[in-house]
């Protein structure tokens, strides 16, 4: 039993950098794009921050640990302000899931980096550089899901025609109920390790030609 307790601290610990880092990272960037495309809604509600508290949901942080599903507070927009709401709105839902891989490709290359100096490390060190790049490329994966409200049923509504979009919109009453489904299904197992192989393989490839 204590051991058990041990070792879900020790993993409490070493991923909650990770998961801290890919939460901030996540919704400050819907943030900053929103504001930069003339939505000046996240200024108003203090989201132009890397300050954790404003983007970290304390209950969505600790069911992340305990069942491998969380969530953030999400950043209010409205696409009204926008120049081109459809085409404005797919560039915030992006740039979350892509502030996250560049967030994973960076601790990378600090850590690549690291090692090539010969600068020494703990394990424990490595453990949580690892977690950071793990995290975050799971981050980009999920909220990519075109599962509402997530991220890719943002691009996928704007991408679709008018009479489908609306329709689509409707599944999001539902979407609880498609997010218990993938979570007590392997579905996930699917999508997440072999994108997950993908995205630091070529991370790994980049990086090896970078240094």
């Amino acid at each position: 039993m204590f051991d058990n307790i041990g070792g879900f601290l020790m993993n409490l610990i070493a991923g909650l950098p990770g998961i801290v880092i890919a939460m901030v990272i996540h919704e400050y960037s819907h943030a900053r794009v929103a504001y930069a495309l003339g939505d000046y809604t996240p200024r108003l509600q203090g989201r132009l921050t890397l300050n954790p508290a404003a983007h970290v949901d304390p209950i969505g942080l600790l069911m992340l640990f305990l069942v491998h599903f969380g969530w953030a507070k999400p950043v209010q927009i409205n696409p009204m302000n926008f120049s081109n709401p459809r085409r404005d709105d797919i560039l915030v839902s992006l740039a979350g899931p892509l502030s996250n891989l560049i967030m994973a490709f960076v601790a990378l290359i600090v850590l690549v980096l690291l090692a090539k100096l010969n600068v020494p490390f703990s394990e424990g060190l490595l453990v949580v550089f690892n977690l950071i790049i793990i995290y975050n490329i799971n981050f980009a994966i999920f909220n990519m899901l075109p599962i509402p409200p997530l991220d890719g049923s943002h691009i996928l509504r704007n991408l679709l025609p008018y009479h489908l979009a609306q329709a689509y919109e409707q599944l999001e009453r539902y979407s609880f109920v498609f997010l218990i489904i993938i979570l007590a299904t392997p579905i996930l197992d699917y999508i997440f390790v072999p994108l997950q192989r993908l995205i630091f393989g070529i991370f790994k490839g980049v990086v090896g030609i970078l240094l």
